[in-house]
């Protein structure tokens, strides 16, 4: 069983008929106990970091998903899910995180530009993905294939042998992470038809 974790802060009916278009289950659900109870466990993510790390920390979920990660189960962040993972962000102050990936979360630079062209923040659209690494969850995706990002803010991991994907805009920065069970992703693949499906699938079907 797949639990997506239902703190108050994500896309989660998209990333449930996700799952379902590729005929597997996912629950979404804000009892800890279900999760606790789960195979593989998703945490989705939208809107600002300190607000869904407090979200985490009032529903009861932080224990639960340490302990999952610590367990080996398979474990997907998405988003600002991903973002969590980390030590901390920058975002409206400067906030803890979860911790489970050491790094930063920070935001895109001021007056980037490509070709004299002033970059948007948020990044929202199509961008490629450019692999460091191949994790089994990637499996079936080619290099510079397209995905759908929507956010202002990246992760900057202290170790980069963790990274996975790495994405430009304006600058370089990590798009997706792969450490043991964990990986997670800056882009949504429930909106990244074919190539968020593939995603979705083999996280469904990893041991």
């Amino acid at each position: 069983m797949i639990a997506i974790i239902d703190y108050g802060m994500g896309n989660l009916r998209s990333v449930q008929k996700g799952f379902e278009k590729i005929g597997c289950e996912a629950v979404v659900t804000a009892d800890p106990q279900v999760v606790l109870q789960a195979e593989r466990v998703v945490l989705p993510g939208v809107g600002a970091f300190r607000d869904c790390m407090h979200n985490l920390e009032q529903g009861g979920f932080v224990e639960p998903i340490l302990k999952i990660i610590a367990e080996g189960r398979p474990f997907l962040g998405i988003c600002v899910g991903m973002q969590l993972l980390f030590t901390d962000s920058v975002e409206f102050g400067l906030y803890n995180g979860l911790n489970v990936i050491p790094g930063h979360v920070l935001r895109f630079p001021d007056q980037m530009t490509v070709a004299g062209e002033k970059l948007k923040v948020p990044q929202m659209g199509w961008n490629q993905l450019h692999f460091k690494r191949r994790p089994p969850a990637f499996e079936g995706v080619a290099d510079n294939s397209n995905v759908y990002f929507v956010h202002s803010y990246y992760v900057q991991p202290d170790d980069e042998g963790v990274i996975a994907t790495t994405t430009d805009y304006g600058i370089e920065f990590c798009s997706s992470i792969w450490k043991d069970n964990v990986v997670a992703t800056q882009f949504h693949p429930e909106k990244s038809q074919a190539i968020g499906l593939q995603i979705l699938k083999n996280f469904a079907e990893l041991t």
